[in-house]
């Protein structure tokens, strides 16, 4: 997904940049009104309200009024009520007050996504690995393996985008609605039962001190 960070701040924007592309999105920055209108099309708008050619809610505005089919979450220091308001009025989709984790960053722009872009739920197939996320099936080799309700959110979270790294904070709030202290754990068991149920060769890979993703099978 193609998400464009318009942002004055450069070490804001580096530090967004960084975080979003370890996560699999494709980043492009602006850090005006007027980078913003010229940058190409993107799926999602991370949009500072601060900017040093007028103002984000402005901006806004008229990429709603001209008909722009993107989405929108505004990042700001601005936490008033008036404020919040006033941004969801000129067309963004969520507004985050800074200083926000980049976890709770993550879990709002695929809420935004999920709700601005409904897919037919697909089915993923990784080599002889099939996860019909629909029917909530899984099969492997032909073979249909019963997972619980935890086990299959956590694979369907990984089969979304194989090969790509799902963070472990990531994959808490998805799967459990939070992460709490001692969270670490509950997802280690879960996992660990997850691979043994999918057989060998392994599907899941750890990707130390970041989170898991699905092996590239052959």
């Amino acid at each position: 997904m193609r998400v464009l960070v318009v942002e004055d701040d450069t070490r804001v924007a580096a530090a967004l940049a960084v975080a979003l592309g370890r996560h699999g999105f494709e980043v492009l920055r602006a850090e005006s009104i007027a980078e913003a209108l010229a940058a190409p099309t993107v799926d999602m708008i991370l949009l500072d309200l601060a900017l040093p050619d007028g103002d984000g809610v402005d901006l806004c505005r008229r990429l709603r009024r001209d008909g722009a089919d993107v989405a929108i979450i505004a990042l700001t220091a601005r936490g008033e009520e008036r404020d919040r308001i006033a941004g969801l009025r000129a067309g963004a989709d969520d507004y985050l007050v800074k200083p926000y984790s980049t976890a709770e960053l993550l879990a709002r722009v695929e809420a935004v996504m999920r709700r601005a872009r409904p897919r037919p739920q697909p089915v993923a197939e990784i080599g002889d690995l099939r996860v019909d996320l629909a029917a909530h099936t899984v099969a492997r080799g032909g073979e249909e393996i019963v997972l619980t309700r935890k086990e299959f959110d956590l694979l369907a979270c990984l089969a979304r985008g194989p090969g790509v790294v799902v963070p472990r904070e990531r994959l808490l709030i998805e799967v459990w609605g939070s992460a709490w202290p001692g969270a670490g754990r509950t997802l280690d068991v879960h996992m660990a039962t997850l691979r043994a149920k999918l057989g060998e060769p392994p599907v899941i890979e750890t990707v130390r001190g970041v989170g898991y993703r699905l092996a590239a099978l052959q």
